[in-house]
């Protein structure tokens, strides 16, 4: 994918956002964009858990993007997952990069777009093959809260128009 970045709008980090519903492939496409771009990646799966699907933002912000704003590392304590279940794992240090790409569900929600250099709407066409891609990913385990999920990201797309405001279709 040949990607036109807009300015730094992050202090001097210009910010990748690859958002679109679960199932459709933003973590591979995040891992070759990353590697084309020399940039670290970090994922919204990081933060989330089922029942916190998006208000987890302002930890984003305070532990990552406001220092990288600033020209200063940021951090942040990944969410892990043992059993299905969501505890707090390692601490991640992101430093400071001529581009950060932010990946995963709400990674280009409206309140960071001013805040980017471009972002990429990924998707699979069809609700059952991304049910299908998640759960062979995730484990069959999840199927039911990645239905609930589904249901969720779809109110959220509406309501946000993430795809419409997308620099790049994958």
């Amino acid at each position: 994918m040949r990607l036109d970045l807009g300015p730094s709008r992050l202090g001097a980090v210009r910010l990748v956002a690859i958002d679109g519903p679960s199932g459709s492939g933003k973590s591979t496409l995040a891992g070759a964009v990353a590697a084309e771009l020399h940039a670290p990646v970090v994922s919204t799966d990081d933060f989330a858990t089922w029942e916190d699907p998006v208000s987890w933002w302002p930890r984003l912000v305070g532990g990552v993007l406001a220092p990288l704003t600033a020209g200063r590392p940021g951090g942040y304590v990944r969410t892990e997952w043992t059993n299905g279940r969501p505890h707090p794992g390692a601490t991640v240090t992101v430093e400071v990069s001529d581009v950060l790409v932010l990946e995963g569900v709400s990674a280009g929600r409206r309140s960071i777009r001013p805040r980017l250099s471009a972002l990429i709407w990924c998707e699979v066409t069809g609700r059952a093959e991304r049910l299908a891609r998640a759960v062979a990913r995730d484990g069959e385990a999840s199927r039911e809260p990645l239905i609930a999920w589904q249901d969720f990201e779809e109110g959220w797309f509406a309501v946000d128009g993430t795809k419409a405001a997308a620099d790049h279709i994958a």
